[in-house]
């Protein structure tokens, strides 16, 4: 009967204000839930979990040792899948992204991705950004996978001065723009000593950002790092 009741009442509120999937702008139907089924569908996944020694993989190679790093799906400016993102990071829909990395978990499974992580925490935001946007959009989705995963969310890094935007940098201005940037929680990283850490991103362009943060992870004794983004731009 309860359930019956949320129904109704979900239905009547898609009445008076309808969700529509962020993609393609359709009205979503009842038992849809951020995306159409069609969008969905047709996600521009990459696959990196498949390909050994991937393209992602490759990128950092060199830069910071990393266990294994793919995303779920690719990332390209005014593609209709850009707003994703824009939204999660925006448009105050984090749980969007929280329901994606989830999906992502079950649609990798096969893979063996996310066997023997252990814990999972997320590139941080600075305060004054936190302050102004109200949530940081990279924790919903780390959270997203620990939740699916049932294994801890742990803070292991903070952000300890802002930095300007990194949309219109090149990978030089980037890396110079994040020096300095983040530091480890030290309480917090205490537990993480002889961990596999699966470091969580929104998008991964030219990845100077998660070659800090998984840099000060691997500062701690004994620890393992993966990485996983919700998005991936062409990385070469």
């Amino acid at each position: 009967m309860i359930k019956t009741i949320k129904q109704w009442l979900k239905a009547a509120a898609d009445v008076v204000l309808p969700r529509v999937c962020p993609v393609c702008g359709k009205a979503l139907d009842s038992d849809e839930q951020w995306l159409c089924r069609r969008c969905m569908a047709a996600l521009p996944r990459t696959r990196y979990e498949d390909v050994p020694f991937n393209t992602m993989e490759q990128h950092f190679a060199g830069k910071v040792r990393i266990e294994r790093a793919s995303a779920y799906f690719f990332y390209e400016k005014g593609s209709p899948y850009a707003s994703i993102l824009h939204d999660i990071k925006y448009h105050s829909t984090p749980r969007m992204g929280q329901w994606l990395t989830a999906r992502a978990v079950n649609d990798m499974a096969a893979s063996h991705f996310f066997d023997g992580i252990d814990v999972v925490t997320a590139v941080p935001l600075h305060r004054s950004k936190l302050a102004s946007r109200g949530y940081n959009q990279s924790e919903y989705l780390a959270r997203g996978i620990a939740s699916e995963l049932n294994i801890p969310y742990i803070d292991a890094l903070k952000a300890i001065r802002p930095h300007g935007t990194q949309t219109h940098k090149g990978a030089l201005e980037r890396w110079q723009n994040i020096q300095g940037n983040y530091a480890l929680k030290d309480k917090n990283a205490d537990l993480l000593a002889g961990m596999h850490i699966l470091l969580v991103d929104d998008v991964v362009t030219t990845g100077s950002t998660l070659t800090v943060c998984a840099s000060l992870l691997k500062s701690i004794p004994g620890t393992r790092v993966s990485l996983f983004t919700l998005a991936a731009a062409r990385l070469e």
